[in-house]
């Protein structure tokens, strides 16, 4: 293995902020994904504006889905920022 392979994991291993972040980034992802498709499960739309009800389902999924990665995104941000901290912080020993 390459050396920068092993200090990352080295790192990872001991920032729990970032193993936290990580973590809730895809926890994130997945809830609101569910989430998402929970509430639109029973959409539907009565009378003429029932042939368009599966348009605006997935119009709304979309939004779901930009939120969620959304979500995702920016919790890694933050586990890449915990990463560089504790990095310095780790290294600065040596």
């Amino acid at each position: 293995m390459k050396d920068w392979f092993n200090e990352f994991l080295v790192i990872l291993i001991y920032s729990k902020r970032t193993q936290w972040a990580i973590i809730l980034g895809v926890v994130g992802y997945i809830g609101i994904q569910v989430w998402g498709d929970y509430q639109l499960s029973n959409f539907e739309l009565s009378g003429p504006m029932s042939s368009i009800a599966d348009v605006i389902k997935q119009k709304f999924l979309r939004h779901y889905d930009k939120a969620a990665l959304g979500c995702l995104l920016s919790f890694w941000g933050t586990a890449i920022t915990l990463y560089k901290k504790d990095k310095k912080r780790l290294y600065r020993m040596y």
